[in-house]
This record gives structure tokens, C-alpha cells and sequence, in this order.
């Protein structure tokens, strides 16, 4: 991709955070076109630049438009943005790939682990696309989608083994409120979305039960260990999980009530069962799905992750909420690591 041309940007789909992205690339100056599974919500952001579903106070900028067909919104692409749900990843991807053009490179915002096969986003991206690791990027840090629709400031790590690809999704990112930096840690930017989500149920957990900023803390650095111990056995180097896909995107999550893993974790902390959580939160949350997968790796790697196993339990209704509380309290004293 030479400068002098805007970038094109493809963003599957139109949800909330792929609207955010949606704007972040349009306002840093590509052209972006959104692929929206309902015709009316592409019809909504065409006519009136507003996406009703999600954001609808917010004006998107006229350089983003949408559509109902993929082979639109992917035809002469530079980058194909995945924000879909991690468990509706693979068969989602597999309609799409034949349209993926043979230089475009797919960016992941997914944070989460499929179910049954353990595999990270940017694995599903490769095996079902049939595309090589350099074309895969993954874009993750302490980002609430409303507070970025709003402009307010933040920042974001992309990660891709080929240095150069990294840099174009740097410079189609950059705005005056969003400020992204690279890196070539794919293992360790998805596992660091994808654990925090675990670590956010048991902080909202701990809220709901009206637990303080004390046992939150400890749970927040506690789940930091243990995701960075599962990282660094899966290759991934130790400072990206105190970097930005780490700890940044832990904060957020666990701290903001407008993160929906740790309202989910509030409802159950409050007495909710985990049907009625679920209905209660309505839009997907990824530590619910990914929880099992994720202690399927920790086994097989053999790592502790006792707040992982909890918090599983817990969703798999094998524990009860006082049981688990007192689980993340009993842990054997031990020199801390």
C-alpha cells in the first residue's frame, strides 16, 4: 500500500465495537464500509449516519457507509476488520473467505477462545481464511466503545508479525483521541483480551456482593498473574501483559461499569443465576463463553489459574456463589509470584 492513497476498510460487522472502529478509521482518513447483517441498520448509517442499533446519537463520519453484501464491502480493501462474536468466528469467516482479496490483511478485534478447539482469534483467521500469519493483525487494549464514540482519549496495541503490516494498521488508526502502538506479540495481545474478560466476572462478582476496592484490587492483580503465566507458556513475552493488551485493557474492564463482563459478574454477585444474567446483560459476553477454553489451556499447559477455575465453575453452576467466594479467599499462602 503506497501513502498517497486513503486506505480502504472493511468491518465485519456493525456492532458496537466495530462501529467504534468503524469511525476511529474513518476519522483518521479511510474510507470505510461496514458490513451490517440487518438491511435497515445499513440503510439507518447510509442515510442518516447513525448506527440506531447502538450508538444512534452519535453522527458517524460521511466516509463511512454501509452495506448487506460482503463482496461490496471487501471488494479492493486494504484491511478486513473482524469484530464478531469468538464463538460465531469460524462460520461467519468461512462464507467471507473466498472474497477476501489476496493482499488484504485482517485485522481482529475478537477477544475471546473458541470453545472446543482452544484456539486463539488470529488461529480460527489463518486456518479458516487460509491466509499466512503476516497478514494476520490483532487490535486490543482498554477500549469501551462509548467512551471512544464520544472521542474521549485512548490507546491500543496492534500486534502482527510482519513489523511493516503493523505499522499501516497504525497509521489507517491514528486520530487525535486514538493513539496506537505497535507490536509483533499476537500470542500475548489475544490472550491478555481474552483472560481479562474472566478476571472482569470475578471483579463484578465481588462488586455485586458488595465486597470493596480492596478485594477487587486483589483480584485484579491476582488475574494479571495468572493470565501472564498462561501467556508466557504459550510464548508470549511477559511485558506485553503489563502493557496496554494487558493490564490496560484488565483496568478498564474490571473498573467500568459500562464493561459488560463485569456486569454480567455484578448480576451474579448480586444473586442472579447465570440465565437470568445473561438476559439481564443481552449483548455478548465473551468471559462467559471463553471461561472453560481458557482453563482447558491452562491445563494443558499446566498452569495454575485458580481464579480461572472458579469463575468456570461458578458459570457451570459445579460451585456456589458463596462457595466460589471463599474459594478466591482460601487460596494456600504462598511467597508471591
Amino acid at each position: 500500500m503506497t501513502q498517497h492513497h486513503a486506505a480502504r476498510a472493511a468491518v465485519f460487522s456493525a456492532g458496537s465495537w466495530g462501529t467504534a472502529v468503524g469511525k476511529i478509521l474513518a476519522d483518521a482518513g479511510s474510507s470505510v464500509i461496514m458490513h451490517a447483517r440487518r438491511r435497515e441498520i445499513a440503510a439507518e448509517i447510509n442515510v442518516s449516519h447513525h448506527n440506531p442499533g447502538y450508538f444512534p446519537d452519535v453522527e458517524l463520519p460521511s466516509s463511512l457507509t454501509a452495506t448487506t453484501d460482503p463482496a461490496t464491502a471487501l471488494d479492493g480493501a486494504d484491511f478486513l476488520v473482524l469484530s464478531v462474536p469468538a464463538q460465531a468466528l469460524r462460520e461467519s469467516l468461512a462464507a467471507w473467505a473466498p472474497l477476501i482479496g489476496p493482499d488484504t490483511v485482517i485485522v481482529s478485534l475478537m477477544k475471546g477462545i473458541e470453545s472446543g478447539s482452544g484456539l486463539r482469534a488470529s488461529q480460527v483467521i489463518t486456518e479458516v481464511a487460509g491466509v499466512p500469519e503476516s497478514r494476520v493483525a490483532v487490535l486490543s487494549g482498554p477500549n469501551l466503545a462509548r467512551e471512544i464514540m464520544d472521542g474521549q482519549p485512548a490507546a491500543a496495541t496492534v500486534a502482527c508479525p510482519d513489523e511493516g503490516a503493523a505499522h499501516r494498521i497504525q497509521a489507517a488508526c491514528l486520530t487525535p483521541y486514538f493513539r496506537p502502538y505497535t507490536s509483533t506479540d499476537v500470542t500475548g495481545c489475544e490472550l491478555g483480551g481474552a483472560v481479562k474478560n474472566v478476571i472482569a466476572l470475578a471483579v463484578g462478582i465481588a462488586s455485586g456482593m458488595g465486597l470493596g476496592h480492596n478485594a477487587q484490587a486483589l483480584l485484579i492483580t491476582r488475574g494479571l498473574a495468572e493470565t501472564t503465566r498462561l501467556a508466557v507458556a504459550m510464548g508470549a513475552h511477559p511485558a506485553t501483559l503489563s502493557g496496554l493488551a494487558g493490564l490496560g485493557d484488565l483496568i478498564a474492564t474490571c473498573s467500568s461499569p459500562l464493561s459488560r463482563n463485569r456486569t454480567f459478574g455484578s448480576h451474579l454477585g448480586s444473586g442472579l443465576s447465570v440465565a437470568e444474567a445473561t438476559a439481564a446483560t443481552r449483548q455478548t459476553t465473551e468471559g462467559v463463553k471463553s471461561a472453560q477454553a481458557i482453563l482447558a489451556l491452562a491445563h494443558a499447559h499446566d498452569v495454575e489459574m485458580p481464579i480461572t477455575g472458579v469463575i468456570s465453575a461458578l458459570l457451570h453452576e459445579d460451585v456456589t456463589l458463596d462457595e466460589a467466594a471463599s474459594a478466591l479467599m482460601q487460596r494456600p499462602p504462598k511467597p508471591e509470584r
